[in-house]
């Protein structure tokens, strides 16, 4: 099953909890599995409510004033004997410990300090625990394999958190949504919250328009406000994606220049800058410019989010005095990474999903040609030999 966020009035832990019980999962069954994180002192709550006129879950972790369900403050090595203290299933505890460690380590790039030994507030707090976990668990009960999200609705104003009055959205939300399409609303209010955004970015395996697929449910969770134009809901299409589906879709920034006076030695040197400022991708085309000079266009692929950087690279690493930049629609084939034994030890290869569903597999450039330095054998003959085996 494959599972598509609509974050349009942004997304949180509770938001997500409350779409997957109305997608299906049982109440019962994942209060039985959240009790194997022996966690105490709370209650999870569902109630059928209306945002804009749209029914909708609101799922609510309803905290008791007593023992491990106080709002203390956790360190790392806290929440990390937690979870591995747990009776959860091993693919289970490693997801949580990963989310868990990116939201410490993004507070600590926000406040300083290592992440192991910055404290969590509202975010090491029981309902954020119940929050991911549930959401992990909702998701195997469901049997969702892949997620896909579309462009994550922040808000705009102030949030109020343990270190006071923060502009939305709050810090920890930007770091941890690096890289994923976002965009501030005239909502005046947090839309997008530090949990609901560690857990997408963890979660999701592409951002953009909805896959194309043959739906089968849709689940609808409520936020806690009461918006005045708009529903506050998130909504879960969950699915089996069409035979004919090529892959996730999203939307990239082509940044272009033409140079026509730059030393060619340098273009290795920035193609190098240009991928270490978040490019996807950069290739040259040679051709003709005015008054008949040879030249060279640098085209280069990025999220929106590092196009800055991408154009600030560009005018200062070449010779350029402009570049042109616009957005463009792009659709990509699923790939994985898995490492292979071969005569020469364990080689990388990419696997490329078809749209028949057949798999097409290559060995990576790099690792061959490691096998070829190391062993001082032709770069060609180890690809050819690795191919035929």
């Amino acid at each position: 099953m494959k599972a598509y966020f609509d974050c349009s009035s942004g997304i949180s832990g509770d938001m997500i909890l409350g779409a997957l019980l109305d997608s299906g999962v049982p109440l019962a069954v994942l209060e039985k599995e959240l009790s194997r994180l022996k966690l105490e002192g709370y209650e999870l709550s569902v109630s059928e409510v209306s945002r804009a006129g749209m029914r909708a879950l609101k799922a609510d972790v309803l905290i008791s004033e007593a023992g491990d369900a106080s709002h203390k403050a956790r360190r790392w090595k806290d929440v990390k004997e937690l979870i591995e203290a747990s009776t959860l299933p091993p693919h289970i505890k490693k997801s949580g410990l990963d989310i868990f460690r990116r939201l410490f380590k993004a507070e600590a790039i926000v406040h300083g300090g290592e992440y192991t030994t910055v404290h969590l507030h509202e975010l090491g707090a029981v309902d954020c625990m119940v929050d991911i976990f549930g959401t992990l668990i909702g998701l195997d009960i469901l049997g969702i394999k892949e997620v896909y999200a579309s462009g994550i609705n922040l808000g705009s104003g102030t949030v109020k958190t343990a270190h006071g009055l923060l502009p939305v959205p709050a810090p920890a939300t930007v770091e941890l949504l690096r890289g994923v399409p976002v965009y501030i609303s005239d909502v005046p209010r947090e839309l997008t919250t530090p949990t609901g955004a560690v857990l997408i970015s963890s979660i999701a395996s592409g951002f953009g328009a909805m896959p194309e697929m043959i739906l089968k449910k849709i689940g609808i969770g409520a936020g806690g406000a009461e918006l005045k134009d708009r529903p506050n809901i998130l909504r879960i299409f969950t699915g089996e994606l069409d035979k004919h589906y090529t892959g996730p879709s999203d939307d990239v920034v082509v940044v272009e220049t033409n140079i026509d006076d730059m030393n060619p030695q340098i273009y290795q040197y920035v193609m190098d800058r240009l991928f270490d400022a978040g490019a996807l991708d950069v290739f040259i085309t040679q051709g003709i410019m005015k008054k008949g000079r040879p030249g060279i266009m640098i085209t280069v692929l990025c999220q929106e989010g590092d196009k800055p950087e991408v154009i600030r690279t560009l005018m200062t690493e070449t010779t350029s005095i402009g570049v042109r930049f616009y957005k463009a629609d792009r659709q990509i084939l699923k790939r994985t990474i898995k490492p292979q034994k071969t005569c020469y030890g364990t080689i990388r290869f990419k696997e490329v999903e078809l749209p028949d569903g057949s798999i097409r597999s290559s060995a990576e450039y790099d690792d061959c040609r490691e096998v070829a330095e190391r062993l001082g054998i032709p770069l060609r003959s180890v690809i050819s030999t690795i191919e035929k085996t």
